[in-house]
């Protein structure tokens, strides 16, 4: 997996410089991970790997499979990645690349699991004190999980905010013992 990431990092960034310079971080985005997508089907991969299948045809394929809406640039780029052999890196070089969009975009994706579904105005208020907190606009996605009992615990990124119920109970039965 290591190996994967590594291989996947300059791909992400030169995607990701020519995105920004095309001003079209939004749509290399969408047909990066469309195509990550893709490859993870086992049927594509078994074709990807197949030594049957010439790099012509295969770009052929990756390029049908992005409906042809995307630009010559991003098309030169999927070729590349078939000459180089980097088709099956394509999830790890779309996450790398979202990583890469949302630092430029100020953005962070976060994401709250709660006990109970949030309203809107709970939501807002989460949204808006992580933005103060952060400083950067806050992408908020919303999950339940009843085994929580109350509480939030907050994700973004590599940081985690638990402020669950069940955390609090685990912390004093510790302080207890």
């Amino acid at each position: 997996m290591s190996q994967a990431i590594t291989a996947a990092r300059p791909y992400a960034q030169a995607a990701f410089d020519e995105a920004q310079k095309l001003g079209e971080l939004k749509s290399w985005s969408e047909m990066l991970s469309a195509l990550a997508e893709a490859v993870g089907n086992a049927d594509l991969q078994a074709v990807i790997r197949s030594p049957k299948v010439g790099a012509g045809k295969l770009s052929d394929l990756m390029l049908a499979l992005t409906g042809g809406k995307v630009g010559q640039v991003a098309q030169n780029f999927i070729k590349l990645l078939v000459e180089n052999d980097r088709l099956l890196v394509l999830p790890e070089i779309s996450a790398q690349f979202e990583v890469l969009r949302a630092e430029a975009e100020k953005s962070v994706d976060v994401v709250v699991t709660s006990a109970y579904d949030l309203s809107d105005a709970q939501k807002q208020k989460v949204a808006a004190a992580l933005k103060v907190k952060m400083g950067r606009e806050i992408k908020l996605s919303c999950e339940v999980n009843r085994e929580l009992l109350g509480g939030i615990v907050i994700r973004a990124g590599d940081k985690v905010i638990d402020g669950s119920a069940r955390t609090r109970l685990t912390e004093l039965a510790v302080a207890l013992a």
